[in-house]
């Protein structure tokens, strides 16, 4: 009887190992919905729809983008960190995401326990803009302008805590002017608020400037990085123009999924992911927007997460920059 009893234990063990493995193979078998922390129109949103698209053309599943904008995505965050760890709620979160552990001084989840990293999606360089009205020829015009007026000159940015926040921050520092913050919910509003005089210069992400720039509703002084751009290669960095060696700041992208996630589905997100971004048609687009795509594994996502968290802490003890 109890050799009976074992071998039935046994093979229940295996029928459930079995189970376990189809159900794995059957992922994904209905909707997934990717979370956005910010408006539609933001980079944030045009990385998670570009890749949902694909994602729903190779699976032949339904892929919902879900804006849930506000509080330089915390609201996106919490809702991720809620979710069920199947696999079927994700995330496009911004360099925001490693802002605000130190930004915060309470946050409704843990920046590093509560999400598991699935793959890094790309980085963008941020591009000075101001309004043409504004007659600012270089980034030492906008410089002199803000030493004239201390704490009468405004910037936007996507929201606090975002990437364009942060290096609005670290302009401000290696300027050593004074200047006023004006947070937007997204990027589209930041830079609508340029063209229409209620802040006087925005680091937009490239991608959504590009257009704008084309048509001549801003003007773009500098890149952020330390090269400058290939799609806009007649715009000097922000060294260049204003005078500040070293300077250097982009915006990152990535997927993640709620803690607790499976290896196997992790992997599987991510290596579905970097084929999706090595296609042609996608690099293509993505690249002549100023985005440099470079898919991670999982675990090579949580460590850069990690290094972020460290970084951004330093910049805004620095900067002085608290949220109660």
């Amino acid at each position: 009887m109890l050799i009976t009893r074992r071998r039935t234990a046994a093979a229940s063990v295996l029928l459930l190992a079995a189970g376990a493995v189809c159900a794995q193979e059957k992922f994904p078998n209905k909707p997934i919905r990717i979370l956005v922390g910010f408006t539609a129109g933001s980079v944030t949103d045009l990385l998670a729809r570009a890749v949902g698209q694909k994602l729903s053309e190779s699976w032949g599943q339904q892929i919902v983008v879900d804006n849930r904008a506000g509080a330089g995505g915390v609201i996106a965050s919490d809702i991720l960190k809620g979710a069920t760890p199947d696999g079927y709620t994700l995330m496009v979160a911004s360099s925001g995401h490693a802002v605000n552990a130190s930004l915060y001084s309470k946050l409704p989840y843990d920046t590093l326990k509560d999400f598991a990293g699935i793959t890094f999606l790309a980085d963008v360089p941020n591009v000075l803009v101001v309004s043409p009205s504004l007659g600012l020829k270089s980034v030492r015009d906008l410089i002199e302008l803000a030493k004239s007026k201390p704490g009468q000159i405004n910037y936007g940015s996507a929201g606090v805590g975002s990437g364009t926040h942060m290096n609005g921050e670290v302009f401000s520092l290696a300027a050593g002017i004074n200047v006023v913050h004006v947070p937007y919910k997204g990027s589209p509003e930041a830079i609508s608020s340029v063209i229409g005089g209620s802040v006087q210069y925005y680091f937009a992400p490239i991608t959504g400037a590009l257009p704008l720039l084309k048509a001549g509703r801003i003007t773009g002084l500098a890149v952020s990085t330390k090269d400058r751009s290939p799609v806009l290669p007649n715009i000097p960095t922000v060294a260049e123009s204003g005078g500040l060696p070293g300077f250097d700041y982009s915006v990152w992208y990535g997927m993640l999924g709620p803690a607790r996630m499976p290896k196997n589905l992790k992997d599987k997100l991510a290596q579905e992911i970097a084929r999706i971004l090595a296609l042609q048609d996608v690099r293509e687009r993505m690249l002549t927007q100023g985005a440099t795509l470079r898919p991670t594994s999982p675990e090579e996502f949580d460590r850069f997460i990690k290094d972020e968290v460290e970084r951004m802490a330093k910049i805004i003890k620095g900067a002085g920059i608290r949220i109660n």
